[in-house]
């Protein structure tokens, strides 16, 4: 089964780091300018998703949610979560570490764009 987000083994290791000290966490995945185009890390329950946000998927148990304006644009694409040197969001949990989250993507084959649409 193709999914629609994934993670590099740098992100996965980078996310079990921020679960040790933070318990439970999410991504949401905004759109906007600026540090809203970059994956944001949350404490669980303290970003509020609505109906205008889609549950994407999981990584590693984690709930990836992205706006519903900017599902439409990756709609057709994989997210790839990664984790790089750097400064990230000033809201996100990775802040401190001296990394950040970034998003990749590659576009679905039309076999993959099958499955997801059954």
């Amino acid at each position: 089964m193709v999914e629609r987000v994934t993670a590099t083994k740098a992100a996965l290791q980078l996310l079990e780091k921020l679960k040790r000290e933070h318990g439970e966490v999410m991504f949401h995945q905004s759109g906007g300018c600026c540090d809203g185009s970059s994956p944001m890390c949350y404490p669980l329950h303290e970003f509020r998703v609505g109906d205008a946000d889609v549950l994407l998927g999981s990584i590693a148990g984690v709930p990836f949610y992205i706006s519903k304006d900017q599902y439409e644009y990756w709609k057709h694409t994989q997210l790839i979560l990664d984790a790089v040197n750097g400064r990230g969001g000033m809201f996100s949990l990775e802040g401190p570490e001296g990394k950040r989250f970034l998003t990749r993507s590659r576009v679905f084959t039309e076999q993959e764009q099958l499955t997801l649409e059954q």
